[in-house]
C-alpha cells in the first residue's frame, strides 16, 4: 500500500497543497486552526510527516502539556470521556496542546493522591475526578506550591487550593431527579438511594437536594437512608436484590454514583409486574445506560454532556495556566441535560 502523499493529506485536511508545503517547510505563517486541522488529518490518514507537523505547531503557538487523572479504566464513561477530552486538546484554535491522560483502578485516597502528583510533576496544570480525602487536598496544595494548578471536574474538591471546578450544579440535578420520580409516581411509597461514596461532593449534593425537594413536595414518599455502591456494580447488583425481596412498596431508585449495570441486572431478572411501577433515575450516559433507556427500565439519566464539558475543562485549564497570580477559585457551570426512552 503507498503511503498518503502530501495531496492525499491536503484532501483529507480539507487545505491547498500550498498550506501543506507551509506547514511542512515552515516558510510562511500558517493560522493555528489550520495546523490543527492538517494535524488531525495526518494522524488520521498515517502521514508520514506528522513529526514535522508537530514541529511546526510547537514553534509557532503557546504550548501546554495537561494531565487528566480519571477513574476506573474498565467504565465506558470514563473511557468517552478520555476519548473527548483529547478531542477538545486537538480541536484548540490557537494552542497546541498536548494531553496525558491516566485511570485510577484503584480508588484508595493514598494511590490517588500519588497518581496525581506523578501527573503534576509531567504537566502544567492537572485536571483530577476524585472523592473528596484530606490526602487528596494535599496533593493539590502541594502541586500549587510548584506553580501546577489542579482543576477538578465532574465532582469538587473542598481543597482551597485547587484553582477551578467544571461540572454540573449538583443541587440542580438532585431536585430535577426528585421532581421526575415525585411527577410519575401516585400515591405513597419508598424511594432507594445509591451513591458511590459518601466522599464524593456531586454524589452529597445530589443526596441532599434529592431529599429536600422531597420534604418540601412529597412528603408522602419516604426516602432511604443512601447506601453505597464503592463504584462496584457487583455490590449494587446485591443490594437491589435484596431489597426488592424484602420491599413491596419501592416506587423509585435514585443513583448517583457507579454500578448502574448492577442496578440493571437486578431490575432484569424481576418480574414485571413488580419493576414496572419503579422510577429510576441515574446519572451520565455509557452503553449500559442507553440500554436500559431503550428497555424502559431507566426513566431518565441526567447526564455531563461529554463534549461541551471536555471543551470547558481545557479552556478553564488553559485560563488558570495564564493566571499572573493565583486568585480565588474558578466556577465553572455546565448545563446537564435530561435524557429519556424518547429522545435517546
Amino acid at each position: 500500500m503507498n503511503r498518503p502523499t502530501i495531496a492525499d493529506l491536503a484532501e483529507a485536511a480539507g487545505v491547498s497543497v500550498s498550506t501543506v508545503n507551509r506547514i511542512l517547510g515552515g516558510t510562511a505563517s500558517v493560522r493555528g486552526q489550520t495546523m490543527q486541522r492538517v494535524q488531525s488529518a495526518a494522524e488520521r490518514i498515517g502521514f508520514y510527516g506528522i513529526g514535522a507537523i508537530e514541529d511546526r505547531m510547537r514553534k509557532s503557538a503557546p504550548n501546554y502539556r495537561m494531565g487528566f487523572l480519571l477513574q476506573q479504566s474498565t467504565r465506558e464513561l470514563y473511557q468517552l470521556f478520555s476519548r473527548k477530552i483529547v478531542a477538545a486538546c486537538r480541536e484548540r484554535r490557537d494552542e497546541v496542546v498536548d494531553p496525558l491522560v491516566d485511570f485510577v483502578d484503584r480508588l484508595t485516597p493514598d494511590n490517588i493522591a500519588a497518581r496525581l502528583m506523578a501527573l503534576g510533576r509531567e504537566c502544567d496544570s492537572v485536571a483530577v475526578i476524585a472523592a473528596d480525602h484530606p490526602l487528596i487536598g494535599q496533593t493539590i496544595r502541594e502541586l500549587r506550591e510548584m506553580g501546577k494548578p489542579v482543576v477538578s471536574y465532574i465532582t469538587d474538591q473542598s481543597a482551597p487550593e485547587r484553582a477551578a471546578y467544571v461540572g454540573a450544579d449538583n443541587w440542580k440535578l438532585g431536585r430535577t431527579a426528585a421532581w421526575l420520580i415525585a411527577q410519575m409516581t401516585h400515591g405513597p411509597g419508598r424511594i432507594a438511594v445509591f451513591i458511590g461514596n459518601h466522599r464524593y461532593q456531586c454524589q452529597d449534593v445530589a443526596d441532599a437536594s434529592f431529599r429536600s425537594y422531597m420534604r418540601e413536595h412529597a412528603p408522602q414518599l419516604l426516602v432511604e437512608e443512601s447506601r453505597p455502591t464503592h463504584e462496584e456494580p457487583g455490590q449494587a447488583y446485591r443490594m437491589v436484590t435484596d431489597l426488592l425481596a424484602t420491599t413491596d412498596d419501592l416506587v423509585g431508585i435514585l443513583i448517583v454514583g457507579g454500578g448502574i449495570s448492577g442496578v440493571l441486572q437486578a431490575l432484569r431478572q424481576t418480574p414485571e409486574e413488580q419493576r414496572k411501577g419503579i422510577r429510576l433515575i441515574c446519572r451520565d450516559m455509557g452503553p449500559e445506560t442507553r440500554k436500559g433507556l431503550s428497555e424502559g427500565l431507566i426513566t431518565a439519566a441526567l447526564c455531563h454532556p461529554p463534549e461541551a464539558t471536555s471543551d470547558l475543562l481545557v479552556q478553564t485549564m488553559i485560563d488558570v495556566i495564564e493566571q499572573e497570580s493565583p486568585g480565588a477559585p474558578l466556577q465553572r457551570t455546565i448545563p446537564f441535560e435530561i435524557i429519556t426512552p424518547e429522545n435517546i
